[in-house]
């Protein structure tokens, strides 16, 4: 059957688009996170209990003290977890995304119910968006926003969108038709029918479309901190990475806290907002009068309230400044580029995540400013080729990561190896007999349950395997690689190697899992996993000339496979997120390495 290649037509309209719209793309990258850090600016200004009473007196004027009491414990667990600004951060790209999805929402739902022929067309439309998996509008917007905070919230838009025009045509069909029929035979023109008659009946079910957006917005923000979207997708995103169910239950609680108090105040607030909603509001008035519990303040006492408290932050503000901790830097002590802030991508992958905490504490130690963030392999060198990632240190060269540097390469830069001595490998426990070779793996598939244990799915390690290394040994019709994450790989190892079940992993070296068990690298008579590859560090073009110095030491850093496995074993015994602690005490465990690794010109 002829193979009808659609991916292909797809990919060149979006190489044509980016051709020749880039300009467009930029002025809406603009606009959305200009969008987004106003909204993130107002959330994170006040201290994190005082905006906690702000949302709290909100919760009070729409639902009560109850709601008030309860929303205030919620957001104060957040913040007793450490989580306050990667809540702020998305609560703020779901409010820039609902807002910007009702702008166009609505309008459609109201021109779709107006016009049948709008209706049908848009419907098929509203069913590719709303059933296409959500992974999938995370790719182009990559493409033509890069990563960060905008191609989430434009994947967050398309995704969000369909529930709201659908609820809001919905909403205005079912008005009842004699009422319309009888405004239209008193001469009320069409646009009066519509703002006076039919959208405040429509409100509710308005209301229940826009209470959706928001629900899936919510859901999707967090798949954003897959692309760099910063918020608690990011700290889900680790979580999954690392296989952390603490890190990742503590995130989850964070996004429910939010889903539920955005739930109900958009579902209270059709009650002030409708015409039916307000009488049967004015209704629950009368019968809760007397009762203290049930009171709920007025607009304007609690618009009063929500000022006094934001008065109450700005001053706390200014008089105490940002709050935030500062590293203490002597002057002696000061690299030349004291103050800037290069931004450090990481894969998370242990000697990544060893190397970039450990880079950040030393950049500190010398006035700089770091910005570290976890991205999978794809985007990191789509982020790094555009400039949003200046340097990473993981470049597996020159075959391991090789399609991604012949993609990118005109827009990046090598600094420089490392770490040289590095391979690649699938290894077996060395309880298990006979097997020293992959091609010992032949006709032994029922042993591993014919399965391979697999990292990232976008490595180079992972497709050097698939279309090269078990095919050139007949394995590919009998083994299958299972795709996941280096920490999922890690513990189907532990718990496998824990029981003597036969297993076969991807691995690769250095690793302190070699050191962790006795473990068989299989060989490669033919060589197909290629050269020995070099950990490199890897920059954005413009990075020797944006950070001179720190280019400079990276040239000259090297770390010994001993200086590696102990960085990475006092890593993983002080566990995920206490990773900058893990690093200090290393450090102070080996004096002087700060000044290996960044001298001072003298």
């Amino acid at each position: 059957m002829v193979r009808i290649e659609v991916g292909s037509y797809i990919n060149s309209a979006v190489k044509f688009l980016e051709n020749h719209l880039s300009w467009l793309f930029d002025f809406f990258h603009s606009v959305g996170q200009g969008m987004y850090d106003g909204v993130y600016f107002v959330l994170s200004g006040p201290h994190p209990l005082l905006m906690g009473g702000i949302l709290a007196v909100i919760a009070w004027w729409l639902r009560g003290p109850l709601s008030a009491v309860l929303t205030f414990a919620g957001f104060f667990l957040i913040d007793s977890m450490e989580l306050w600004e990667g809540a702020m951060q998305t609560l703020a790209l779901v409010l820039v995304a609902a807002a910007v999805t009702m702008l166009f929402a609505v309008p459609l739902g109201i021109w779709a119910a107006r016009n049948k022929s709008v209706s049908a067309t848009l419907r098929p439309i509203l069913d590719l968006m709303q059933t296409m998996p959500a992974f999938v509008y995370l790719i182009p917007g990559i493409t033509f926003f890069g990563v960060g905070v905008v191609p989430g919230i434009v994947a967050t838009i398309i995704f969000a969108m369909p529930p709201g025009v659908r609820m809001t045509e919905l909403g205005i069909r079912q008005v009842d038709e004699e009422l319309v029929e009888a405004a239209e035979a008193f001469g009320t023109a069409p646009r009066s029918v519509l703002l006076r008659i039919q959208l405040p009946l429509a409100l509710p079910t308005i209301m229940a479309g826009i209470n959706q957006i928001i629900m899936l917005a919510l859901s999707m923000v967090v798949i954003a901190g897959m692309v760099g979207a910063d918020g608690l997708g990011t700290t889900v995103f680790q979580a999954i990475s690392s296989v952390d169910i603490g890190l990742g239950f503590e995130g989850g609680i964070a996004v429910v806290v939010l889903a539920i108090y955005l739930d109900r105040m958009t579902g209270a607030l059709n009650e002030r907002v409708s015409p039916l909603g307000r009488r049967a509001l004015a209704k629950s008035r009368v019968l809760r009068e007397g009762k203290a519990l049930q009171w709920r303040p007025n607009t304007a006492f609690a618009g009063i309230g929500v000022l006094v408290l934001a008065l109450i932050a700005g001053g706390l503000n200014i008089t105490s400044g940002s709050g935030e901790k500062t590293t203490e830097v002597k002057k002696k002590d000061l690299g030349k580029d004291a103050g800037a802030a290069p931004n450090i991508g990481f894969f998370p992958w242990d000697e990544d995540v060893a190397t970039t905490y450990l880079w950040k504490a030393v950049l500190e130690k010398r006035g700089y400013k770091p910005n570290i963030q976890q991205y999978d392999v794809g985007s990191m060198f789509t982020a790094m080729a555009g400039g949003q990632v200046d340097v990473e240190f993981d470049g597996w060269l020159p075959n391991a990561q090789k399609q991604y540097w012949d993609k990118y390469k005109d827009n990046l830069v090598d600094i420089g190896a490392w770490y040289d001595r590095t391979t690649l490998e699938v290894s077996v426990p060395s309880y298990v007999k006979g097997v020293t070779s992959l091609k010992d793996l032949k006709g032994r598939a029922k042993e591993f349950d014919g399965k391979i244990i697999g990292i990232e799915p976008g490595t180079g390690q992972m497709n050097l395997l698939k279309d090269k290394v078990l095919p050139a040994y007949g394995l590919d019709k009998e083994y299958k690689v299972t795709d996941g994450s280096s920490p999922s790989m890690l513990l189907q190892l532990k718990r496998s190697y824990q029981k003597r079940e036969p297993v076969a992993v991807v691995l690769w070296s250095p690793h302190w899992a070699y050191s962790k068990y006795e473990l068989t690298k299989l060989k490669d008579p033919k060589k197909k996993w290629g050269d020995v590859n070099e950990i490199r560090s890897l920059g954005h073009k413009s990075f020797p000339k944006k950070f001179p110095e720190f280019n400079s030491w990276l040239k000259n850093w090297h770390m010994s496979e001993k200086q590696l496995a102990n960085l990475e074993a006092t890593i993983q015994d002080a566990g995920t997120g206490h990773e900058e602690a893990a690093v200090k005490k290393w450090i102070a465990a080996n004096p002087g390495i700060v000044d290996k690794m960044a001298p001072l010109s003298k």
